[in-house]
Parts: structure tokens; sequence; C-alpha cells
């Protein structure tokens, strides 16, 4: 770490009150990123596929995380629009991990039950862990139905299924795949390390 980093790190930490402080930390050790040697330099948001859509951009909200602003960061939409396509952390001449942020801030928005209203991300990924720890890969017509029963989107998109069926694209029934009890053991040793059964 150079000294200006050193500083800026260092300042940062300064300024941010107790109570602040624990929300950074909290994130910080949920993530391993290392959200004080923030620049707030503006490269992670520039090369964001999808900050120009959303109502923060990736160096504002390690800017909010930092000043405490627990409540606006876990009900924000920015963390469900995140694809983790690394982008930022690729552009950060600290190398600060946002996405890892994000994924810490998507489960504790979970546990908090502060979900943006209009996502369906937390659905989509309920379904997509439960057919991987059930059938071992995944099973796109099962995880379309269900996801669309489950939202209540039982139209949208319904116009591209025979093009998909006809291109072998989706297959009527799911393909079996060896390695149940291996699987089952993995789920469980996350379940333990205190991540939640799917």
């Amino acid at each position: 770490m150079n000294q200006q980093s050193h500083l800026a790190a260092e300042f940062t930490r300064r300024v941010l009150d107790l109570r602040e402080a624990d929300f950074a930390a909290e994130v910080e050790r949920a993530s391993g990123a290392n959200l004080a040697a923030c620049l707030q330099c503006g490269k992670c948001s520039s090369g964001c596929p999808v900050s120009a859509r959303s109502s923060l951009r990736p160096h504002v909200l390690v800017r909010l995380v930092q000043l405490g602003q627990r409540d606006e960061v876990l009900a924000s939409r920015f963390i469900w629009e995140c694809t983790s396509c690394q982008t930022c952390t690729t552009r950060c001449p600290q190398k600060v991990d946002i996405a890892a942020m994000n994924d810490a801030l998507r489960r504790m928005s979970r546990e908090a039950a502060k979900v943006f209203g209009e996502t369906t991300v937390p659905v989509f990924n309920d379904i997509f862990l439960r057919t991987i720890r059930r059938l071992g890969r995944m099973y796109e017509m099962g995880l379309m139905t269900s996801y669309k029963l489950r939202t209540g989107r039982l139209m949208a998109d319904v116009d591209k299924f025979p093009m998909m069926l006809a291109k072998g694209k989706l297959a009527l029934l799911p393909k079996k795949v060896r390695g149940a009890a291996e699987r089952k053991k993995l789920f469980e040793n996350v379940r333990r390390a205190g991540g939640k059964k799917p």
C-alpha cells in the first residue's frame, strides 16, 4: 500500500463514528473487502455495466457503507442489480472487492428483511440453489416454471418458449447426475458454516 493510499484509509477510519464503523466493520468481516482503502476515484462506477440504470453507483455504495447508512444500503436496488462481473474490482487501483461486498450486503439485506420490493433475484437464487442441491445440475424447465409460479409473471417471455424448445435449449425432463451424497454433504457444510439451507 503506497503512502497516499495509507493516508486515505487512515483518514476514512478516523472520520467514521462508532456506529458507522460498526456497520463498515461488519460488512468488511462478512465480505473480506477492505472498504477503508477506497479512494472514491469512481473508476469502479465508470466501468460498471448496470450503474447507468441503477439508483446508486458502486463508489457511492461504498461511501454509504463507510458512513454507516445501514438502512439505505440494505434496502437499495443496486445490490440486487449487481451482476458480480468483477469489473469494479478489476478497475479499482486499491483492489476493493465491491462484488464480494455486494454478496455480503445481499445476505445481510435478506436477514434484515430489507430486500428491495421490486426485485425477484432472491426468488431466482433460492430456486436455482434448490435445483442444484436436488438434481446436481440446472433444470431450466423446472427453474422457469417455479420462478413464474412464485413471482406471478406467468406470461413474461412466453413467446420465447417454442423457439427454445425447438432448438433443444429446454429439456422436458431433468437429467440425472451422480454424486447426491457429495452434494448433500457440501450443502450441509455450508449450512453449518452459517449459510441458509436452500
